[in-house]
């Protein structure tokens, strides 16, 4: 939150940035933020087998599609007693749905991860060529509260989206969006405006570097954090509801067109290809696809100076 506002005193015009309207408020968020972290319950992650598969209605429909579930405390399914009934079973029963295929899906999450402990410790080595058609990655929360500076969180995202690329080179790679914290029913005001205001930042920044690297930003529905029935009981994560409804967002993000094609990838767009000149019978030569845009022009050289999340002490929630 670097834009600033102007006022006027006689004849001065002052320019102030809106950070340091937040240095008074200093001392309650830090309050806050303390109370915030000893009052939430600590949920444990889901139990229960770490892989599944979910039959299709049609057998000859083809192999099973493959899926992997990537990240921090919501890949770990906090907020629901199995993993069957958190973020992975529910994605892989949403695109059965959608693709009338089986769906084969597992797990790699761990509590309190952060977008650089995922892409150093929890993308799995490489061991031969792995089968996968979709990867969904969740981060952010933990760099969100941890106060991970914005030039430093988006090296961090590009290169957990580079190692992911790496790894799983023929598969869709879907970055789910930073959740909208500004409405988690856990986090009290002010905080709950200044950290919303701050993972809107790391989401822009997110949509712009995963569209950079060839992969897909899924943005969360703001309104889905309206329905309590959504959070489980700490009001930070999702309940097996609050999983099942995000993961049916995520399932059209992977599979926007809802059929059972043998191998369902998502390539960035390409131009139209131009049509045949009425001298020449052959078809045109197939165009490339477009790069990427240039990374986020949201993280000017000052980023790392003070913004509304660095008034407030580093904690783990996640």
């Amino acid at each position: 939150m670097k834009k600033p506002f102007t006022f006027l005193n006689g004849r001065w015009r002052t320019r102030v940035p809106q950070s340091m309207m937040l240095v008074p408020l200093a001392p309650v968020l830090a309050v806050q933020a303390w109370r915030t972290v000893r009052r939430t319950p600590r949920l444990d992650p889901a139990t229960g087998d770490e892989h599944g598969f979910v039959p299709g209605a049609n057998p000859a429909s083809g192999p099973a599609f493959r899926v992997v579930v990537i990240g921090e405390s919501t890949a770990a399914g906090v907020g629901a007693s199995l993993h069957a009934e958190a973020l992975p079973g529910f994605l892989a029963e949403a695109l059965q749905e959608r693709l009338r295929r089986s769906v084969a899906w597992s797990v790699t999450g761990e509590n309190g991860a952060t977008a650089r402990r995922v892409a150093t410790g929890l993308v799995p080595a490489a061991e031969g060529p792995p089968v996968l058609d979709l990867v969904v990655v969740t981060v952010g929360i933990n760099d969100l509260i941890r106060r991970r500076p914005l030039r430093r969180w988006t090296a961090d995202l590009a290169d957990l989206i580079a190692v992911l690329r790496g790894r799983y080179a023929d598969a869709t790679l879907v970055v789910a969006g930073m959740p909208p914290v500004h409405r988690f029913p856990a986090i009290p005001q002010p905080l709950r405006l200044v950290l919303g205001a701050r993972a809107r930042s790391m989401d822009r920044i997110m949509r712009d570097v995963a569209v950079a690297g060839g992969a897909v930003h899924a943005p969360m529905d703001e309104a889905m954090a309206r329905d309590r029935k959504l959070f489980a009981s700490d009001g930070f994560h999702p309940s097996p509801a609050g999983y099942r409804a995000w993961a049916a967002d995520l399932a059209r993000a992977a599979a926007p067109t809802a059929a059972p094609a043998a191998r369902m990838l998502i390539t960035p767009p390409s131009p139209s290809p131009q049509p045949p000149s009425p001298a020449s019978s052959s078809p045109p030569p197939s165009s490339p696809p477009l790069p990427g845009p240039p990374p986020s022009d949201h993280v000017p050289g000052s980023v790392d100076s003070a913004s509304p999340a660095d008034t407030v002490p580093p904690q783990t929630m996640n």
